[in-house]
C-alpha cells in the first residue's frame, strides 16, 4: 500500500513547489509594476534654495534654454525639462522664508529628486540659513523615504571669489551636524515620539552627505550666459530619468 501512495506524494510535492514558485513570481511582478508605476508618477524636481541664489534663473535655463530677467519669486514656477530618456517636471520653489515650506509640502509627494541651489559667493555669510533650509528638506519623512537623489548646485562659479564644491560641502556638513545636535536636543525636551522628523545620517556619528539614504552629488554651475554653465546639471537630470 505504501508503494502505491508514493507516486501521489511525489506528484503533490511537485505541484506544491510549482504553485509556490508561481505565486512568488506573480507577487514579484506585481511589486515591480507597482514600483515602476510609483516611480513614473514621481517625475517632479524640487528646485530649492534661498532667495538670490540664482534658482529661478537656473529654472529658465533648464526649461526654456535661455537667460531671462528674473525677480524674487512669490509663487512656484512650473515647466518641463525634456530629455532623451523622458520628461521631468521642474518645480521652482520660492526662496522666501515664509513661503518655501508651504510649497515644499505641496509638491513633495510628486518629487523624484531635489536640486538645492547655493550662492557660492555668499555661502560663508549665509551658511546658517542655507543649512537650516536644507536640513528642513532632508529631515522631512516624505522626502527622506521617497526621494532618491539630491544635487547641491554650487552656483555663480563665474565670480572669482566663489567657493568651490569641496569648501561648500565641508561647510554644509559641519553646519548640518551642528543643527542635528540642536534639533535633537529640542526634540528631547518635548515629546520626541510625536515628532515628524527623519534623522539625518547615522545616529552617534558625525554627519556626512555619504551617510544619507539618497544619492548626493555636488556640481559647480553658472546659470548666466548661454547655458554652458548648466550642462552638468542637465546631464545629471538626464541620467535620473
Amino acid at each position: 500500500m505504501d508503494t502505491e501512495r508514493e507516486p501521489t506524494q511525489i506528484e503533490n510535492s511537485s505541484f506544491s513547489t510549482i504553485l509556490v514558485a508561481l505565486i512568488v513570481f506573480l507577487v514579484t511582478c506585481v511589486i515591480f509594476l507597482l514600483f515602476q508605476r510609483r516611480r513614473s508618477s514621481r517625475r517632479g524636481v524640487l528646485l530649492t534654495g534661498l532667495c538670490d541664489s540664482g534658482k529661478t534663473l537656473l529654472f529658465s535655463q533648464l526649461v526654456h534654454g535661455k537667460y531671462v530677467n528674473t525677480q524674487t519669486s512669490m509663487k512656484e514656477n512650473l515647466g518641463d525639462f525634456v530629455t532623451k530618456n523622458g520628461v521631468l517636471r521642474i518645480i521652482d520653489i520660492p526662496g522666501y522664508e515664509r513661503l518655501r515650506g508651504k510649497f515644499v509640502d505641496q509638491y513633495k509627494s510628486s518629487a523624484r529628486c531635489v536640486l538645492y541651489v547655493v550662492d557660492s559667493l555668499t555661502i560663508q555669510k549665509d551658511i546658517r540659513d542655507v543649512a537650516e533650509f536644507l536640513y528642513n528638506i532632508l529631515s522631512d519623512p516624505s522626502i527622506a523615504n521617497n526621494i532618491s537623489a539630491l544635487l547641491i548646485v554650487c552656483n555663480k562659479q563665474d565670480i572669482p571669489l566663489a567657493k568651490s564644491t569641496a569648501v561648500i560641502k565641508s561647510l554644509l556638513e559641519k553646519e548640518l551636524n551642528a543643527l542635528r545636535v540642536t534639533k535633537s536636543s529640542q526634540l528631547e525636551s518635548v515629546d520626541q515620539k510625536g515628532s515628524n522628523i527623519a534623522i539625518l545620517g547615522k545616529e552617534g556619528k558625525e554627519f556626512t552627505f555619504s551617510s544619507l539614504s539618497m544619492k548626493t552629488d555636488f556640481v559647480e554651475a553658472n546659470a548666466l550666459g548661454d547655458g554652458a554653465g548648466t550642462v552638468e546639471i542637465q546631464k545629471w537630470l538626464t541620467n535620473l530619468c
